[in-house]
Parts: structure tokens; sequence; C-alpha cells
């Protein structure tokens, strides 16, 4: 009788792609608002929320993000293992995780709030901190840590 073994690899590509939006390529994060104004343009005019996970490495400089999802007019479907996939490929020190409200209502739901505790519990035992969740909604934004919520 022969045994068979079966090696399944998951293969993690490298892109760089231009966003005119950035013109500094060292972005540093030391409050929310740097995620607000570095990043604003990721969720500008978007009709369906999108999710998106900053890699920051330990002087807390970003060194990539994902979006991770997009998902329907007032929802998207996240589970940490997404979140923290990328996050430990690409060996980072700490993420923000960030989602705009199309509404326009800045409001963290209760959803937001239940995915944001299993997202940084998550963290807690991989070792990869969350430090901020970030609702976008037109001009106006909410910052979990800002509210204490992380």
């Amino acid at each position: 009788m022969k045994h068979y073994l079966k090696t399944i690899t998951w293969k993690f590509s490298d892109c760089t792609t231009s966003y005119p939006a950035i013109s500094d390529t060292k972005i540093y994060i030391r409050a929310p608002e740097d995620v607000i104004k570095h990043f604003r343009f990721l969720f500008r005019d978007e009709v369906k929320e999108r999710f998106v996970v900053l890699w920051l490495n330990a002087a807390n400089r970003v060194t990539g993000w994902e979006i991770i999802s997009e998902g329907i007019l007032n929802s998207s479907l996240v589970h940490p293992r997404e979140v923290f996939r990328g996050a430990i490929v690409a060996t980072c020190a700490s993420v923000i995780i960030a989602h705009n409200h199309p509404s326009g209502n800045p409001e963290p739901s209760s959803d937001d709030i239940a995915i944001t505790k299993q997202v940084v519990e998550a963290g807690k035992i991989i070792g990869i901190p969350v430090h901020d969740h970030i609702i976008f909604a037109e001009d106006n934004h909410t910052s979990f840590a800002e509210r204490g919520l992380i």
C-alpha cells in the first residue's frame, strides 16, 4: 500500500502600486489624524463598505496595507484570520483597522464593536496589537482608541 503526502503552500505576493494620493512613502502613525490624512482616499466616494488593515512596523511606520473586504451598502464580512493573514506574512509589529460608513454616520454599530473586540483579542493571542479602528464617514470619522473602545 502506497502512502502519499500532500503539501499545500500559500504564496504571498508582494506588489507595489502607485497611489497618487500618497506623496510621502514614509508614513508614520502617531495619532488617528495621521491615518485620516493619508488614507481617506481609500474610502472617499465609496458606495459600499470597505474594510482595510494597515500594517505597521515597530516604529509605527506604515509598511503596507490590504483591503480585506468590500461589502454591500451597509456591511462587509470580516474575520480575524483575514485581518492577520497578511500582517503575519508581512512581519508587521502592529495593525490599525479601518472601514467606511457610506451612510455618512460615523457612529460605530454593535457589529462594529463586536468585530473590533474579536480582532483585538485575536491580536493579543498572536502578538500583533491593534492600535485603533477608525470609521470613515463622509467628512467625519470615529476613532475607537480616542473613545476608549480599544
